[in-house]
């Protein structure tokens, strides 16, 4: 009988601790730190590019559960992946991990199948992949039998930023009854784990029945299975998406996986089995400047440098530039990082205390926790190069057939400068084209759209001038990317 492995991608998170390059506009699972793939891309490929043995196995393009804010950048990541058939279901409010789960279970089993969902965070790193992918088709073989697996990390490390697993007796095949889960501990209390043996790392990874959890998630909190099968029945589809009923999902409580089922499976002598299964597989979390540092090529002095960097008599620190020529003399232990728009600059030890400086720029309504300088959107991105007194300027890049939205401003003009490639505009009835070294003037309150129609990317400097330029002053008329609010 064939064995169908459905991947879930949990996908919400914002990264606040791997600020300024995460931000809540474009957080770390979008961004690639180790290697060429993005911490989404890596999740998905983990699965995606097995060739399980036995053949009995089969595997399922994923199922991603995402804030609606990150839609595109999810799409376009999976597309460049070669899947154009994943569904991506979105979440109009955060509301945690559970009803997150329950909605790709409801969701999968609304087409009449019970997979195997292998449910896993869009932001961990593991080394060695092949040994991972030989225990997740031992947690399947033990899910097919109608358990609840987890995966416990075995610590290396008296870890007190992690929750913890314990260990009850064992089950056969390196799987070992669920204990407990345990809270996050002091400093002493991880130092006893670890010397103990009997405590694992909580990874946050499950493998179950998509029925199972179903059955789990309805038995014990018939609120969140209830508000999110609701939600679904109301979805509509949106291209890739699945746009669940906002008002609807509103009503759900924010619960965790661990909270809401696990921790009542655990030790317990019921009709459901949950297991723990140890994994020793070289795994992050990436929760910080520092757990990256770990997991990055360090030099003799123990540096860990990317980009245009020159360290001298620098020891053990994180040195990270993304645009200028970043210089560290006579240091240690430090995590320096540079973007277009900001620099953070700590102590290793401090890496946890990074998510301060994001609460100070919420509290402060400024912009640098939400937004990079380079703002991705559906057709491309634009990034701010200059501005002033009622004017500032930005360069655009436009994807080869994409089109930005019929709109109009009621507090702004713009003038368009073709600097690479060919553009179609429309303002007001005309229509026309724009090649290199051109230019166009949009007056405030005309409708007009800035489309692509060539093969290459399409390079525009945008100056904008009038008396209020914020993003929100756009409304729009069309829009290929059901941009336009109802």
């Amino acid at each position: 009988m064939t064995i169908v492995i459905q991947p879930v991608v949990l996908s919400g998170g914002s990264g606040t601790r791997l600020w300024p390059y995460s931000r809540e506009a474009y957080p770390k699972q979008f961004l690639a730190f180790v290697g060429d793939k993005t911490l989404l891309q890596e999740t998905v490929a983990r699965i995606e590019d097995m060739e399980p043995e036995p053949a009995q196995f089969k595997i399922k393009p994923p199922v991603v559960v995402c804030n609606e804010l990150h839609r595109f950048l999810v799409a376009e990541q999976l597309r460049q992946m070669g899947f154009d058939n994943s569904a991506i279901l979105l979440e109009p409010l955060g509301r945690n991990t559970a009803p997150a789960l329950t909605l790709a279970a409801q969701h999968v089993g609304s087409e009449g199948n019970d997979p195997i969902l292998v449910v896993m965070p869009s932001d961990h790193h593991i080394e060695q992949v092949a040994q991972f992918r030989q225990r997740l088709l031992d947690a399947a073989e033990w899910a097919a039998k109608g358990a609840v697996v987890t995966f416990g990390i075995v610590p290396d490390k008296p870890e007190t930023g992690y929750g913890y697993i314990r260990k009850g007796t064992a089950a056969g095949d390196q799987a070992f009854e669920l204990a407990a889960f345990v809270e996050k501990p002091d400093a002493l209390t991880a130092s006893s784990y670890l010397a103990s043996g009997d405590y694992l790392w909580n990874s946050g990874i499950f493998v179950l029945r998509a029925s199972v959890w179903s059955e789990q998630i309805r038995r014990h909190r018939p609120d969140i299975a209830g508000a999110c099968e609701t939600a679904l029945a109301s979805a509509k589809r949106d291209g890739d998406f699945v746009r669940v009923d906002k008002g609807q999902f509103s009503a759900c409580p924010s619960d965790s996986i661990d909270y809401a089922v696990m921790e009542r499976l655990a030790g317990a002598a019921g009709d459901v089995r949950a297991l723990v299964l140890p994994l020793d597989v070289g795994w992050s979390d990436l929760g910080s400047w520092s757990a990256l540092s770990e997991v990055k090529p360090q030099d003799d002095d123990g540096n860990v440098t990317v980009g245009d960097v020159f360290a001298k008599d620098a020891h053990n620190s994180l040195l990270y530039s993304q645009n200028r020529f970043l210089a560290a003399v006579g240091v240690s232990d430090l995590l320096v990082i540079e973007t277009t728009d900001a620099v953070l600059v700590a102590h290793k030890d401090r890496a946890q205390d990074v998510k301060a400086i994001t609460d100070h720029l919420k509290q402060t309504a400024r912009q640098e926790h939400v937004f990079h300088a380079k703002v991705h959107r559906p057709w491309g991105d634009y990034e701010g190069i200059g501005n002033g007194n009622r004017y500032q300027v930005k360069r655009l890049t436009v994807k080869p057939g994409a089109t930005l939205s019929l709109q109009l401003h009621h507090h702004r003009a713009e003038h368009w400068i073709v600097v690479k490639g060919t553009a179609r505009v429309t303002r007001g009835d005309e229509s026309f084209l724009l090649g290199e070294n051109e230019s166009t003037f949009i007056p405030l309150g005309v409708q007009h759209r800035l489309e692509n129609p060539g093969v290459i990317p399409l390079e525009i400097i945008e100056v904008q001038s009038g008396g209020y330029l914020g993003e929100d002053d756009i409304v729009r008329f069309e829009d290929k990317y059901n941009r336009i609010e109802p």
